[in-house]
């Protein structure tokens, strides 16, 4: 199980979260968007359907409709009604059940980084976990630092 920190510094999460849902969709997978905050929820629902007019990244909120067909199922918590086997945790708030997923994409802003640092060790001692660290260079590109 690979899992992604994504250290947001310069691109906010209304720019990264949908670059990474497109590739998880183009690639055939499915894809859970967590965050307990219900107001952030409806934001990412509304950011999903418009947030570049040559795309679109069919999603539904959880509850919404039929959760079992959905490629992108925006939730309150880690439970995948859409078979997904991607899970984004977007409130800056680690899960330890994003790791029954085949990944997870862990994104934080600087004032969760001390959380993120706690869950970075946490996971570091794990069987079968493949952490990986990203950041923004000066340039806005995503490099792999750890």
């Amino acid at each position: 199980m690979q899992v992604d920190f994504y250290h947001l510094t310069a691109t906010p999460l209304d720019r990264a979260l949908p670059q990474i849902a497109e590739k998880v969709v183009a690639s055939g997978a499915r894809l859970l968007i967590v965050s307990a905050g219900e107001a952030q929820r409806a934001t990412l629902d509304r950011l999903l359907w418009a947030y570049a007019p040559e795309s679109f990244l069919p999603h539904a909120q959880a509850g919404a409709g039929d959760d079992a067909s959905q490629p992108i199922l925006i939730a309150g918590e880690v439970t995948a009604a859409n078979a997904a086997r991607h899970v984004a945790l977007v409130d800056g708030a680690w899960r330890d059940e994003a790791l029954g997923f085949d990944r997870a994409f862990h994104f934080f802003d600087d004032e969760a980084i001390p959380a993120a640092r706690l869950a970075w060790k946490g996971l570091g001692g794990q069987d079968g976990v493949e952490r990986r660290y990203w950041k923004q260079n000066d340039a806005g590109r995503w490099e792999q630092v750890a």
